[in-house]
């Protein structure tokens, strides 16, 4: 009998140090998402524009998000041209990159070693003014793990896990990087994989539609609208074209902003369900 009284004295207690350790895990779960600080930090997105014609539809996104209230004064840069190892044609964005974001952007494409110079002195400012770094890998690791290489030969004693974190969301991209390379930037950066942002309903947005997104009837901005006109046709252009990859919803009059999901991590917005949802939420009246 005193057995079993004791048993039914402990059982409420280890109720209660279940429920804390149930709260302490969210605790720790909550502490591992990003805090972007939009006051001192830096916004990489680095679009490697091959073979897929995505990445001109995520600049678009990109744009009709920076058009927001709320991200006036984000600090960002875009990349143009940051592939790995992957065949295949590029899908030239550089009329759109211009248009979206004036001269806020690098083409690693035809400028790679000063667009690696023009990121790390960038970088370098950010860290000295107590920043950090978030880097939206719409693409592969390649350029990443070269601009950090030559930031850590210039700055030997910095703390890469705390001052440059980097988001992924796709299985590809870490297929196409250069082995080394996907290996460096996944031991030294604060490295985040998150799901894949072309599939609707795993918890990140999905920015990928099966069909057409009414997008005109929200965006009443002609600027916005010139942008996204320019990223479509650009697709259209070389969508499957000279053994390009065939992006089969945007071949369907769908878009595919896929890339942006990983900004949406860095800024949380992970509550956006998908496209359409969108431009419902960034909707300009």
């Amino acid at each position: 009998m005193n057995e079993i009284s004791i048993l039914k004295s402990f059982f409420p207690k280890f109720k209660v140090i279940i429920v804390i350790g149930i709260l302490l895990l969210g605790i720790s779960i909550y502490a591992q998402e990003p805090a972007f600080n939009i006051s001192k930090d830096l916004l990489l997105v680095q679009l490697d524009c091959k073979t897929d014609i995505d990445d001109l539809h995520t600049a678009a996104g990109l744009a009709t998000l920076l058009h927001y209230p709320d991200y006036k004064d984000l600090n960002y840069f875009a990349i143009a041209g940051t592939y790995g190892i992957q065949e295949g044609l590029y899908v030239p964005p550089n009329e759109l990159m211009k248009l979206a974001f004036g001269k806020n952007w690098a083409d690693a494409h035809n400028k790679r070693d000063k667009s690696i110079n023009l990121v790390v002195e960038k970088v370098k400012k950010t860290i000295k003014s107590s920043g950090s770094v978030w880097v939206a890998e719409a693409g592969q690791s390649d350029f990443t793990a070269d601009w950090v290489k030559k930031l850590v030969e210039e700055n030997p004693s910095l703390n890469v896990k705390e001052k440059i974190h980097v988001v992924q969301h796709s299985d590809w991209n870490e297929s196409v990087t250069e082995p080394t390379k996907l290996k460096y930037a996944q031991s030294i950066t604060d490295y985040h994989k998150i799901a894949d942002g072309n599939t609707v309903g795993n918890g990140t947005p999905g920015l990928k539609s099966e069909g057409k997104v009414h997008w005109e009837s929200k965006l009443n901005d002609n600027h916005l609208t010139q942008i996204w006109n320019t990223a479509i046709r650009l697709g259209n252009l070389y969508n499957g074209k000279d053994g390009r990859y065939l992006n089969e919803s945007v071949a369907k009059n769908g878009l595919d902003f896929s890339d942006l999901s990983e900004v949406c991590y860095i800024l949380n917005l992970m509550s956006i369900k998908d496209a359409d949802e969108f431009f419902t939420y960034f909707k300009v009246d």
